[in-house]
């Protein structure tokens, strides 16, 4: 929230000087918890440990020992046990029938009030009535969101009007090395179906 309205500050024609009591939030040996521990919620761990922070995460199955261990990562069977101690609070689920709202009024309440929610999986995994209450009420923090429902939000979402919320357009692969490595990835599938060969990013069904 901090580089947002920083930034504002920065460059608003009417700033004078910089107020020397403008803090933030540490990152560095904070608790981030990671809800969704698959290759991409993995990742995320991996950069935090550059961070030095504690790591724990809630997922269908518990990773390997070995994967825990490389990361530092402490396993939280109820997501509850996540929600209460973390300080920073990171959705990286698919959307599924199981995924939707899966954090509401309830959820959110078990956060730290000093707490931020960041979403960069799907807007629907978060009960966005509830965020705007949760938001506006100081039950948390803050929320940094990707993702939104729909995207883009209507002009007029109470979400847009909150000064302790950033919305970025999910932009979570919008770079150009991104966009090409997906390009080409799908190109190798499809030339693998073609040549009869096995396919590399096969999808099986569940």
């Amino acid at each position: 929230m901090y580089l947002h309205s920083g930034c504002q500050i920065a460059v608003s024609p009417d700033t004078k000087y910089f107020a020397v009591d403008w803090l933030g939030v540490e990152v560095t040996r904070a608790t981030l918890g990671i809800i969704g521990m698959g290759s991409i919620g993995y990742k995320v761990a991996q950069r935090a440990r550059a961070f030095d922070m504690r790591i724990l995460y809630h997922n269908r199955k518990q990773r390997g020992k070995e994967e825990e261990e490389a990361v530092r990562a402490h396993y939280c069977e109820k997501m509850e046990d996540l929600l209460q101690q973390s300080d920073f609070v990171m959705l990286v689920v698919n959307l599924t029938p199981e995924t939707h709202k899966l954090l509401g009024r309830k959820e959110l309440r078990l956060m730290k009030p000093t707490a931020t929610l960041i979403n960069i999986s799907r807007g629907a995994v978060i009960d966005q009535d509830a965020l705007v209450e949760a938001l506006q009420n100081k039950v948390i923090r803050a929320a940094a969101l990707d993702v939104t429902y729909p995207e883009p939000l209507p002009r007029d979402h109470p979400l847009l009007k909150l000064n302790n919320i950033i919305i970025t357009p999910h932009i979570g692969t919008a770079t150009t090395q991104a966009i090409r490595m997906m390009a080409e990835e799908a190109i190798a599938n499809m030339l693998a179906v073609l040549n009869g060969q096995p396919i590399p990013s096969e999808v099986f069904p569940k």
